[in-house]
């Protein structure tokens, strides 16, 4: 059920045992992608993944998250750790009147911590909040076959992935290179100064190969793994 369409008595007289929320950003992905890219990735996951599950509810995104990291850049917006983490607790407070359990469905990197203390406050309250982050992890890339590692920001795995969803929206001839080393080994000097001294067209990661075949198998892979997760929760 999109909660967004929907009529309160719909809401009241259906089952309800699961509210799902993506959290997004709104931040620069490089050259070539939108900057909306991770909510987009978190709805589409989220949308996949709930369509005719009884007693699931989908909560429109929170599309502004904690982007510090990336604010040199023009486009992004930020409210940063703080602010996320209280918007969240003060949603699930609210939820949990309704809803036994609260899904943040997670497409920015930059949210974990905000998340996290979220979900240890409204947890400490005795209320049932979880999260699931939109992530591949090398040995599930490798058991479905794929020869990539996953990138920080931007680079094949996003634009793959974008691809799928909307190829409109990105501009593969302004697709390039940015920072390529682990991140890892780059996180202290991000963490220091962000990602416009790393990496001047915000990539962290190259998107070279990416292409839409390979975003749905990644698509695939990602609600697989976001299903698994709403099965043990619904």
């Amino acid at each position: 059920m999109q909660l967004s369409t929907a009529r309160w008595p719909e809401v009241a007289a259906g089952p309800r045992r699961l509210l799902v929320v993506p959290v997004g950003s709104l931040e620069q992905h490089g050259p070539h992608l939108p900057l909306d890219t991770d909510t987009r990735i978190a709805v589409a996951l989220a949308a996949r993944v709930c369509a005719g599950r009884p007693g699931v509810g989908m909560a429109p995104a929170i599309g502004i998250g904690a982007s510090g990291e990336h604010a040199d850049f023009p486009g992004t917006l930020s409210i940063g750790h703080v602010a996320l983490s209280t918007l969240l607790v003060e949603l699930g407070r609210h939820a949990s009147l309704h809803w036994p359990t609260m899904l943040l469905v997670n497409g920015h990197g930059g949210n974990v911590g905000a998340i996290n203390d979220a979900l240890g406050t409204l947890r400490a309250e005795g209320r049932d909040a979880q999260v699931w982050h939109a992530a591949l992890r090398p040995a599930v890339l490798a058991g479905a076959g794929l020869d990539l590692l996953p990138d920080a920001h931007a680079g094949r795995v996003e634009t793959s992935v974008m691809l799928a969803l909307a190829p409109g929206d990105v501009q593969l001839a302004a697709a390039a290179a940015g920072e390529t080393r682990p991140l890892a080994e780059i996180m202290p000097a991000l963490r220091a100064g962000g990602v416009r001294p790393l990496s001047g067209n915000g990539v962290l990661g190259d998107p070279a190969g990416a292409s839409a075949a390979e975003g749905e198998t990644l698509l695939g892979l990602l609600a697989a793994d976001l299903a698994a997760t709403v099965d043990q929760l619904a």
